[in-house]
């Protein structure tokens, strides 16, 4: 994050400084914008080119993930100060460059950490226990208890990649299920008391159940392939509430049908579009995810691990926070 601009031009001009809000989020950030004294614009349909040709008249923008803002887009807004992604990660943003024009750039991963953890829990425990399998039998009329027989927690090991708010919000989570959970991070000394922090060998030899908590970069795009996968000593379940392009489905897939994938519980999809409002890029059914669709040992969600109702109010709170602390007030 770049340096805040300096006090007295952030308060003598405050009365001038527009948002546009491309994207709806909760009332209360336009109640406690409008009410510091920013002058609030929404525009929730427009295309990308219309927002493009207004864009040089506001200051500030609050966005989820409706288009991506690059280059082009930044060039335009002449008179931005600060970009506001209600959500946890900037892969939309070009953070790089965005930092470079002098654009403060504010994110709220602390306003959906919580919600990322208990669903990524609750997936794990559907995922153990067959509970998706099971109900849809039984609403077939199928009582088939030995088919169903589950796993237990305790006493395994839980492996987090990615050990910052989610990953430590997951590890909060186990705590009291008498499992051992440890995390892999390339940043140094995160680990805490809810998780250790070990060497990727280590990681990949001891791990029953790999949960993924990264965001989208460079490093992590097609992160869990096959090479990836192959690289465990034993077969794993495998979690996925971080992004869906971190994941190479057809690799995915294949190790499930050699089992070296226990079972898989998916939030995310490579498939979604860059927007997370729908699922596919085009018309088409890829085979791999159909197979997904078809596997009584993969559990799926529409992107929404981050999205309750209590985290739609704490993101908007965050960001509306983090804007005000920008501008000193």
């Amino acid at each position: 994050m770049n340096t805040p601009l300096p006090g007295s031009i952030k308060t003598r001009h405050l009365k001038t400084i527009k948002i546009i809000h491309l994207d709806s989020n909760h009332p209360i950030l336009w109640e406690q914008l409008q009410a510091s004294g920013f002058e609030n614009h929404e525009d929730y349909t427009s295309s990308r080119t219309q927002i493009e040709e207004k864009i040089g008249e506001y200051q500030g923008i609050v966005i989820r993930s409706r288009f991506k803002i690059d280059r082009d887009f930044l060039d335009k807004a002449h008179q931005l100060q600060f970009i506001a992604r209600v959500g946890a990660g900037l892969e939309n943003i070009d953070c790089d460059y965005a930092q470079r024009k002098g654009i403060h750039l504010i994110a709220a991963p602390e306003g959906n950490r919580n919600a990322v953890g208990e669903h990524a829990l609750g997936m794990l425990l559907s995922l153990f226990n067959n509970l998706n399998k099971a109900d849809r039998e039984i609403r077939e009329g199928q009582w088939l208890r030995e088919a169903n027989r589950g796993h237990e927690l305790d006493g395994k090991t839980v492996g987090i990649i990615g050990y910052g708010n989610m990953g430590k919000a997951f590890a909060r989570k186990l705590r009291g299920f008498d499992c051992k959970v440890l995390c892999y991070d390339i940043a140094p000394g995160v680990g805490d008391e809810n998780a250790a922090q070990v060497s990727i060998d280590e990681f990949r030899r001891e791990a029953d159940v790999v949960s993924l908590h990264t965001p989208f970069t460079e490093l992590t795009e097609n992160m869990i392939n096959i090479d990836f996968i192959n690289s465990f000593t034993k077969p794993f379940w495998f979690i996925n509430t971080a992004r869906g392009k971190s994941v190479v489905t057809k690799d995915l897939v294949k190790a499930l049908q050699d089992k070296k994938i226990t079972g898989a519980a998916l939030d995310v999809l490579e498939y979604e579009k860059t927007s997370f409002e729908s699922l596919f890029s085009e018309d088409r059914i890829p085979e791999a995810f159909r197979y997904l669709l078809e596997s009584d040992n993969v559990l799926l969600s529409p992107h929404v691990a981050g999205w309750t109702f209590e985290s739609q109010l704490k993101l908007a709170q965050t960001i509306a926070d983090k804007i005000r602390s920008y501008y000193n007030l």
